[in-house]
């Protein structure tokens, strides 16, 4: 495994192409474009201001920088450096922006979400959609790109809206049975589409492209709901995770729940694999002491050493109860991941925060669990393989498979506390990102 040095980086804005040949980063105004095995500068734009929101087009060739406080998108163009594009929403304000699936029309939210502006690079036309609801998750595009989900709400309710992506026609518009809608999910296939109500309903409904409702689900009421969900790659699983620490998985055919995976505090089952995080200081002989002491001996005295060991069953986990009194507090299930494989699903329990829970789902029992030091940031499954990366907010990234799992010092001076990561798309390297800085860690295609 090997790590390039550390460059500059702010806002966590850090991104492969989807072509896995470049790797965009911002520093302040400026986004620079590398090539991805050499690192070398391929492009330098400087932008209007702070950049704070960037994407890709799908196709590698465009980059979009947004500047919410400027109400301004700005396009750069790989192929053609001179070209450049900016548009500017002027007083109506901007608070989201993306590509469509095309690459070649970009669709704006003004403030208050008072309208989806679409403008296109090739015609430089404008359309718009109205009422778009404020929610996490309010536009959701099919992996084939062909049609585009948009969350409404008007007098007072919620209402889905599916275009034609070609185009930009209406193709359904129909009611939802939601108190107040959160979220929308195509499932990969494209052919359903999830949509749950806020956290105070335990609501998930499903829906055809033609706008059928397929089916209901509630777990429970009078409660806190759902917090987070995953579709299974194959599109036959739908993971919710909820606020009473559950996750519970529904089929395809019935969309009724085949089996639910709780998080306890303490880990029973024999079967289980616990490993568990231990920190050790290196033993130095003295003979090799040199006053003053040489820099990497003087680093190596003062740094510690971190490596799994296997837990005895039964085990317990470090649990945090939630503060009752405040808002969105930390408690329920707020990550979850299937491998690409289908084979795995790796959770967060966020009344468990240094654990990462990982289910077999083709025996839908819990497989194993990594019990870290410091609390969860963030994980990622290689895009390729069951492999899952894990970062804890220190300077070490960790790596799981089913072959066991490694916890890897990444070798650089000074503080570089590791916050969020992301996969190349070839699975052979991964962007490891901190609040100031991002190295890239190669990997070979057998390590772990």
């Amino acid at each position: 495994m090997d790590f390039s040095e550390l460059f500059k980086l702010s806002g966590l804005l850090g991104r492969f192409s989807p072509d896995g040949k470049c790797l965009a980063s911002c520093v302040q105004y400026r986004l620079v474009v590398r090539d991805v095995n050499t690192l070398q500068i391929l492009q330098l734009y400087t932008c209007l201001d702070q950049i704070q929101y960037i994407e890709w087009s799908s196709d590698s060739l465009f980059i979009l920088c947004a500047m919410y406080k400027r109400g301004i998108v700005q396009v750069w163009s790989l192929e053609q450096p001179d070209w450049h594009c900016k548009i500017d929403e002027g007083s109506a304000g901007l608070v989201a922006s993306c590509w469509s699936p095309d690459g070649r029309h970009i669709l704006n939210t003004t403030e208050f979400h008072l309208r989806i502006t679409v403008w296109s690079l090739c015609t430089k036309s404008v359309s718009y959609i109205k009422y778009p609801k404020a929610c996490q998750q309010g536009i959701a595009f099919t992996r084939d790109g062909r049609y585009m989900a948009v969350a409404e709400r008007r007098d007072c309710k919620d209402f889905i809206s599916i275009f034609v992506c070609s185009d930009w026609q209406l193709l359904r518009h129909f009611d939802t049975e939601t108190q107040d809608l959160f979220g929308i999910e195509w499932a990969p296939n494209g052919c359903v589409l999830a949509v749950w109500d806020t956290c105070l309903e335990y609501k998930i409904l499903l829906y055809s492209l033609d706008g059928r409702l397929l089916s209901t689900y509630r777990a429970y009421e009078w409660s806190l709901g759902i917090k987070s969900i995953a579709w299974s790659p194959s599109s036959q699983f739908l993971a919710i995770g909820s606020y009473d620490e559950k996750v519970r998985i529904l089929n395809h055919v019935t969309w009724k729940k085949i089996t639910e995976f709780e998080h306890p505090g303490t880990i029973v089952n024999k079967r289980t694999i616990v490993y568990k995080e231990v920190e050790k200081s290196p033993s130095v002989e003295t003979e090799r002491l040199s006053f003053p002491p040489t820099r990497a001996l003087a680093s190596s005295l003062f740094s510690t050493q971190s490596k799994y060991d296997i837990s005895q069953v039964p085990v317990s986990l470090q649990y945090v109860k939630p503060v009752a009194d405040r808002a969105n507090p930390k408690m329920g299930i707020g990550m979850l991941a299937f491998s690409p494989d289908n084979c795995f699903l790796a959770t967060k329990n966020d009344n468990i925060p240094n654990a990462v829970w990982i289910w077999d789902i083709q025996k839908l029992k819990l497989f194993v669990v990594l019990e870290q030091l410091c609390a969860i940031q963030s994980f990622q499954w290689d895009p390729r393989q069951a492999r899952l990366a894990v970062c804890t907010g220190n300077s070490r990234v960790y790596l799981w498979s089913p072959a066991g799992c490694v916890a890897v010092q990444v070798p650089v001076e000074g503080d570089f506390q590791i916050v969020s990561l992301s996969w190349r798309c070839s699975g052979d390297s991964m962007a490891l990102l901190s609040k100031d800085n991002f190295c890239v860690c190669y990997l070979e295609r057998e390590e772990v």
